[in-house]
């Protein structure tokens, strides 16, 4: 698969896009892996009083699904929006519950993906409309440092109540996939107790030394929350060489988020010991 010109020009300006049908062929046996990662927790419950996300990066934990990585329609597109060096930086597996109000997808401020290009891919196992827990975009929203986003980042809130903030519902069936950047703003209102999602996280690779400092912001932000590798054994012990350029250029920050977590834990070691 290949993108459009229209469709990385869409993306650039309104920070997502929607395939129909992209993995259609794909999804009985991309449901059944999904459900499967979840039994093989017994201490990953999901009750539908709120979201469950699974606690480990979700398609690292199942050789079938690492497989996505390597689909010539998710290489397309990736390929597509960040350049054919992009790295793939996990993942997250949930059961979603109720609404999500606003938020960006970034860390560890808001505007934090300003040099560098942070996309998610979501594949959702349970047809979504408007009214039953779409994704829901405010396009442009994106872009730090744009009149637009920054004016509604700093002042939106205040002027309507979250299912009434402008926006564009991402209604989709099983096999459509949704991509957006991790800058956008992005919600969901009126969803049941047992919506099925899960995403990939990727970025385009870091060629100047700002897209540098901005990639290692974002892992000693990681690392002081507890993260000190990036991909399972799993992932690595299947890929093939094509997978593997997509995955070892970000193990050189390992020590730096091993460093940050345990930081990290001394620091609340001592706040302990002083309570």
């Amino acid at each position: 698969m290949r993108l459009t010109e229209q469709q990385k020009k869409f993306f650039d300006t309104f920070g997502y896009l929607v395939l129909p049908g992209l993995m259609q062929d794909s999804v009985e046996w991309i449901t059944r892996e999904f459900e499967a990662v979840f039994k093989s927790r017994q201490d990953v419950v999901h009750d539908g009083s709120k979201r469950t996300m699974f606690p480990l990066s979700f398609i690292d934990q199942n050789e079938r699904l690492c497989t996505l990585l390597d689909d010539p329609r998710i290489v397309g597109l990736c390929e597509g929006l960040m350049g054919a060096d992009f790295l793939y930086e996990g993942g997250d597996g949930n059961y979603y519950s109720g609404d999500t109000g606003w938020h960006s997808d970034l860390m560890p401020t808001p505007g934090m993906y300003k040099a560098l290009r942070h996309i998610k891919i979501a594949f959702y196992l349970d047809p979504l409309t408007r009214e039953t827990g779409a994704l829901r975009v405010i396009p442009g929203s994106h872009l730090p440092g744009d009149r637009f986003s920054d004016t509604l980042q700093k002042e939106v809130w205040q002027l309507c109540a979250g299912p009434e903030v402008p926006s564009v519902a991402l209604e989709t069936k099983p096999g459509d996939i949704a991509v957006f950047h991790h800058n956008l703003k992005h919600a969901s209102y009126g969803g049941g107790k047992n919506r099925r999602m899960f995403t990939m996280n990727l970025c385009a690779f870091a060629h100047t030394p700002e897209q540098q400092a901005e990639l290692e912001a974002e892992w000693r932000h990681y690392g002081s929350v507890g993260a000190t590798k990036f991909h399972s054994e799993i992932m690595l012990r299947t890929a093939p060489p094509e997978r593997l350029k997509h995955l070892k250029p970000l193990h050189a920050l390992e020590p730096l988020m091993v460093e940050c977590a345990r930081a990290a834990q001394e620091k609340k070691l001592s706040l302990a010991g002083k309570a």
